[in-house]
């Protein structure tokens, strides 16, 4: 991904989470965000010889300074992960980071010598990994899109479904589909003004997405991410065992958020929850990511991995035909399955007044692929409804008025698609063991999509309507 696109998107996790300087890496090629000046070690004795090596590495280095080297937080906790801070994070140029870089050569020979990583760059783990699509939920005016699917609510039999995301709105008992969602409440859905916060509304969508598919279901939803959908890769770790151990690790995990790293070994900070994974039923389905991008991604891309190739079940995005990829999904041999996620029709719940809505479009260039059509994010500005109201106007919000559904796009809404399949086919084979549930869901499957001229494996909902494609003038 060219450095330009990226900036946008790191000034909206930057003010996502102030007071934590940001760096993009590695180095100029703005792959991913990581918090800058610190680094993340195992504890204990590993964390020891981390702190120690960059010590000595710095004191050696000209253009490196020892003097803030040290522990920057709990030696232990439940994530298994300590952070250690490298250099002042408030010195150098904004979005740069030297003293991480050099963190991690000085381990380098260590690594190499124990055939495993010791040190890990702290990264942002977010709903937006990049500004494209950066699409926003505008108000739909028709059904529903996957529409309720035929199934009577059984309470003894009912699959969980744990939703790890933003909360959910005050009023989305109002959507009849999640009579049987329950969770956290949004923390704030507008500001002091009275603008409707980004993704507010992300986790409720999500959650009326599974109770369409599969209303056999108990979905919980948690505000794990509810700082607009962004959180520290060490934070990340602790915050999904919160998540699971309020309610007892689920069935399935529906997850849309992640990063890539630039490695094809995982991320550190969740090293220890994906180990507990390994050990229970529960299995995590997990959005492949909207870089557009064959890169590894994580946690879905551990779906790859064979230690967690029954557990994992990563998810990428079709268009809005269900015949190829949207152009904003990641791709790649580690995504396991295909759904639809371009313009799905889902509940964000209704205001009583008009909401003033500002999206922060993306403007740089369109992401065609080969495909006829535009991705949502197009040259010079965002194609949604409201930012090109919002562009055209004299620089006040806009008013909408959503009343119960929206439509919303990105590979975050294939992936509680996927999850309702598997709860569904459980419910329709007496299967309990989720894992079990979509091995076999995806050997059953004949259904296939052209993503980047390879043919993967698709599912399609009973229920999904394809959208038919808009059609654009080529440019000049």
């Amino acid at each position: 991904m060219a450095p330009q696109r990226f900036h946008e998107q790191f000034d909206q996790i930057q003010r996502a989470l102030p007071g934590v300087p940001l760096a993009m890496g590695p180095d100029d090629s703005a792959e991913f965000i990581y918090e800058k000046g610190v680094v993340l070690a195992r504890d204990g004795e590993e964390a020891q010889v981390v702190e120690d090596a960059v010590r000595t590495h710095f004191t050696a280095a000209p253009d490196l300074v020892p003097d803030h080297v040290r522990r920057a937080g709990p030696q232990a906790n439940r994530s298994g992960i300590t952070r250690i801070q490298v250099a002042d994070p408030g010195q150098g140029a904004p979005g740069t980071d030297r003293a991480v870089a050099g963190a991690l050569r000085a381990l380098r020979g260590a690594e190499a010598r124990t055939g495993r990583r010791l040190v890990s760059r702290n990264h942002v783990v977010s709903i937006a990994v990049n500004a494209c699509p950066g699409d926003e939920p505008v108000p739909a005016s028709q059904p529903a899109n996957p529409a309720a699917a035929q199934g009577a609510y059984d309470p003894g039999s009912a699959v969980g479904v744990l939703v790890v995301d933003t909360g959910l709105m005050h009023d989305y008992r109002s959507y009849p589909l999640l009579a049987h969602t329950a969770g956290d409440a949004q923390i704030q859905e507008t500001d002091e003004e009275g603008i409707l916060q980004q993704y507010v509304g992300h986790g409720t969508f999500i959650a009326g997405l599974v109770a369409a598919v599969a209303p056999n279901t108990d979905v919980t939803v948690r505000n794990t991410l509810n700082d607009a959908g962004a959180v520290l890769e060490d934070d990340f770790g602790d915050r999904l065992f919160e998540a699971v151990e309020q309610g007892g690790w689920p069935d399935i995990i529906s997850l849309s958020a992640g990063t890539s790293n630039g490695r094809v070994d995982g991320l550190l900070g969740v090293s220890a929850f994906m180990e507990e994974l390994r050990a229970r039923h529960t299995l995590l389905v997990a959005a492949a990511g909207n870089n557009a991008s064959a890169t590894p991604f994580w946690p879905a891309a551990y779906a790859d991995r064979p230690e967690y190739a029954d557990a994992v079940l990563s998810v990428g995005a079709l268009r809005g035909d269900g015949e190829f990829g949207a152009c904003f999904s990641n791709h790649g041999p580690w995504v396991r399955v295909y759904a639809p996620g371009e313009r799905l029709v889902s509940a964000l719940t209704g205001f009583g007044t008009p909401v003033p809505y500002v999206y922060q479009h993306s403007t740089y260039e369109e992401c065609r692929y080969g495909f006829t059509y535009p991705c949502t994010c197009r040259s010079p500005r965002h194609t949604g409804v409201l930012s090109e109201r919002r562009a055209a106007g004299a620089g006040k919000p806009d008013q909408v008025m959503f009343e119960g559904l929206a439509s919303w796009s990105g590979t975050s809404f294939a992936t509680p698609l996927v999850a309702g399949l598997v709860a569904a086919h459980m419910t329709a084979r007496q299967e309990t063991d989720p894992r079990a549930a979509a091995r076999q869901l995806l050997e059953s499957n004949t259904e296939f999509a052209e993503v980047r001229g390879f043919h993967v494996p698709a599912l399609h909902p009973p229920t999904w309507q394809p959208e038919p494609l808009p059609q654009f003038a080529s440019p000049a």
